[in-house]
């Protein structure tokens, strides 16, 4: 029997131009977006540069609207997911979905978390860095010891087998790269972002992030949502505000999370947004289940008509 989760990509994966056939095509996400952010968000979708649409506090609610967008053609399309869960900012999108947010509250809670990151650490004093090929109970051991010493760093996201990302200060991060190539990494990759996320350098934004979904109205789950911070399914709505705050400071737990959702018998993984980057996740974690990346119309139609066969 075929059980779908929708799945929705994080900061990292947005361009110029994404999801532009999409939008052409119909629906009115561009503008509502536009309304409730009061810029022109759609502008800098399809124009750019690509730096200003990178800044978390722009990226956010343009991958939220483009992913929010591209879950609404799937279901008018005939697709409706068993559960969703998203990577990072990406569970936000995936609360849209399962209706837990409206479409415009999304938006304009991803916008403020980005910005209260953006403010929480000055830029230049936080990085964050992918580390391969190390078990995560040794990267835990290394990245303690560092903390211990005065330069905080900690495991941020666990992605997959073999890929785990550490976040914090500067030094804290370099000091990290080198003690834990020494300790059998095969690589350590610094990232190109702008804050130390999902590291306990994140708190002050956590508690004006509180704040911010206060003033919001949340409903529970009509589908459930895997969340980020323990890999389990939730659908009441004062839990998943709590898991979301604790989220900013906290790793994501994606190769938890995917296994958890194999686990409540998932077959079929559904990306929604630009890339595929969680579909090259998704397949490192378990090759036996079936992934399929939608960001454009023809990937999109491929999907609405591979479904029409699924049982």
């Amino acid at each position: 029997m075929t059980k779908i989760a929708f799945i929705f990509p994080g900061q990292g994966s947005q361009s110029v131009g994404m999801g532009e056939e999409l939008f052409n095509s119909g629906g009115n996400f561009l503008e509502r977006a536009d309304e409730v952010l009061q810029f022109g968000l759609s502008k800098l979708l399809k124009e750019g540069p690509q730096e200003e649409l990178t800044l978390t506090y722009n990226a956010q609610p343009a991958l939220l609207t483009v992913g929010a967008m591209i879950a609404s053609k799937l279901v008018e399309g005939g697709i409706t997911p068993d559960y969703t869960a998203g990577h990072s900012l990406g569970e936000y999108t995936a609360l849209v979905a399962s209706g837990v947010l409206s479409f415009e509250d999304g938006v304009s809670v991803v916008h403020q978390r980005g910005l209260f990151m953006n403010d929480a650490v000055p830029a230049g004093e936080g990085a964050m860095a992918a580390i391969l090929g190390l078990d995560s109970e040794k990267l835990q051991e290394v990245t303690d010891a560092i903390t211990v010493e005065g330069d905080s760093v900690q495991p941020a996201n666990l992605n997959c087998p073999g890929q785990i990302v550490i976040s914090g200060t500067k030094a804290g991060v370099e000091k990290a790269c080198v003690a834990l190539k020494e300790a059998g990494a095969k690589r350590a990759i610094p990232l190109d972002v702008s804050g130390p996320f999902h590291s306990s350098l994140m708190k002050p934004a956590a508690e004006r992030l509180k704040k911010a979904l206060e003033e919001v109205e949340m409903k529970d789950a009509s589908i459930p949502v895997v969340a980020n911070v323990n890999a389990e399914t939730v659908s009441d709505r004062e839990v998943i505000k709590q898991l979301l705050v604790e989220q900013l400071y906290s790793p994501v737990r994606w190769e938890d999370s995917v296994r958890e959702l194999i686990n409540l018998g998932v077959t079929h993984f559904i990306e929604c947004g630009p890339g595929k980057v969680l579909s090259g996740l998704v397949k490192k974690i378990d090759r036996s289940v079936t992934v399929l990346p939608v960001y454009d119309e023809e990937t999109l139609q491929a999907v609405i008509d591979a479904a029409k066969g699924w049982e």
